[in-house]
């Protein structure tokens, strides 16, 4: 089991979001996490990599075995979780390649690895790069600064194929972009997916699931995991939306 979520539960301030998740996610699986606004997707990704505005008040989750909320957020990356922003923050004065050979280097030494030298660096990142489709000039300019959001956004799979996690987490990813901008973007994911790694997708919509093909489907819905299948469930909510999961629930 690469990653076990038992009961959790979880407040921003007093109130609560996260209101009892049960998730068991396997290596080589990617799941997709669907739900209307305020469900709590974006809270359950935060927790996951520990953000502090949230605080966890029950419940357990283990990464590899390990007890993941006991982890500081810079030992959750360097232990291999990843998370793609919904909203990537631009830092102007920080280069690209600056950011991600301190970030890789720093990952290498947690394992125990020597670091990289200039030239390996280049090599790795021209390598990564490429799979993403993404132009030389956004690798030498500032991180995200005047990107634009589809920019973005590939630099985030860009950097998630530099470091190289075991289980990834992408919130919706999806979210402002175009066609060609969401085929390039699901197609780099796809290129890094492996038998040892695992995904979870967090996304409102059909469409980069059509792309990045989930094994399980879940919905989330105040708080909880209400139902879970596979592709169908997907295309369902997409037909149908999210009226016939609460008249199940009878609501």
């Amino acid at each position: 089991m690469l990653l076990e979520i038992k009961n959790l539960h979880a407040n921003i301030g007093d109130k609560e979001i996260l209101k009892g998740i049960n998730l068991s996610i396997n290596e080589g699986e990617i799941h997709a996490i669907m739900g209307p606004n305020g469900s709590g997707k974006s809270t359950l990704s935060a927790v996951l990599t520990g953000h502090p505005a949230y605080t966890v008040t029950e419940g357990e989750v283990f990464f590899k075995g390990k007890n993941l909320l006991e982890m500081s957020p810079e030992i959750r990356s360097r232990e291999g979780l990843f998370l793609s922003f919904q909203y990537p923050v631009e830092i102007p004065g920080v280069s690209m390649v600056n950011f991600m050979r301190a970030a890789v280097n720093e990952h290498r030494s947690y394992r125990g690895e020597k670091a990289l030298n200039a030239s390996e660096f280049l090599k790795l990142m021209r390598e990564k790069r490429a799979l993403v489709e993404m132009d030389n000039k956004l690798a030498n300019r500032s991180v995200n600064e005047g990107f634009s959001g589809g920019e973005k956004k590939r630099n985030e799979i860009f950097q998630m194929a530099m470091l190289d996690p075991v289980l990834s987490i992408l919130d919706e990813t999806d979210s402002g972009l175009d066609i060609d901008a969401l085929r390039v973007v699901a197609e780099g994911v796809n290129k890094i997916h492996t038998p040892q790694k695992a995904c979870v997708v967090i996304t409102h919509y059909q469409r980069l699931l059509d792309y990045i093909r989930p094994d399980i489907v879940h919905v989330l819905y105040q708080g909880r995991i209400v139902k879970t299948g596979d592709f169908s469930l997907a295309t369902r909510l997409e037909k149908d939306g999210y009226d016939w999961i609460k008249q199940e629930l009878g609501e």
